[in-house]
């Protein structure tokens, strides 16, 4: 695609294809300040809400397994509270699947739309390796079920998020049936400059990779 500094907003299926399988490689490109390169060992796979067996939904599992072909460890399990995704539970459990909050800092989180809002507000909170942010937004949407997570009761914390990731990467689509493309901008916004955004057109909610 056509890149601008750390944005590329044309981006294509092999673009989205060859970022997801070097998840790991793509911290030396933007620069990690929390940790070397030599401590990401491990990465926590954060699905989006509703979903059932985790490893067969989605892009999940094939994620999972290019990243274990690559020597990671990879924390991927089914979600407690999979439809509401209350931010109460699985902020905890995110931690747990990363081997305990003091492991973070060695960790990528790869969070898929409310998965994504959990790896945001985790940020607030943890230092955090790295990042990896698919359909990413602001608000609740108007959607009782998204309200009840938890994670739009109060305004984001876009520096904290930036000072406690050592990079953050964005995948947004403008065609996303959900998320407007105007909230997945202002995730962009709100974490510029360490954010490397990634726009495509035609990948809908990142269903597949």
């Amino acid at each position: 695609g056509t890149e601008t500094g750390l944005t590329c907003t044309d981006c294509t299926d092999s673009d989205l294809r060859e970022l997801l399988q070097s998840v790991a490689p793509v911290a030396a490109r933007v620069g990690v300040r929390r940790a070397p390169m030599t401590q990401l060992d491990r990465v926590v796979i954060v699905p989006g809400n509703g979903d059932g067996p985790v490893r067969h939904s989605n892009w999940y599992g094939w994620l999972a397994r290019e990243l274990e072909k690559q020597g990671l460890r990879v924390g991927i399990n089914d979600m407690p509270d999979p439809v509401y995704a209350r931010e109460s539970e699985w902020l905890p459990f995110v931690e747990k699947l990363a081997g305990g909050h003091e492991q973070l800092a060695h960790t990528i989180v790869v969070g898929h739309s409310s998965g994504a809002a959990a790896a945001m507000r985790l940020a607030e909170k943890r230092a955090i390796g790295g990042v990896v942010l698919v359909a990413a937004y602001t608000s609740d949407l108007d959607d009782p079920i998204e309200r009840e997570s938890g994670y739009f009761s109060r305004p984001w914390q876009w520096e904290k998020q930036r000072a406690n990731c050592g990079f953050i990467v964005q995948f947004a689509s403008t065609d996303d049936p959900f998320l407007p493309i105007e909230e997945q901008r202002e995730v962009r916004d709100g974490l510029t400059p360490l954010v490397e955004y990634m726009e495509f057109d035609g990948r809908s909610h990142f269903f597949d990779a």
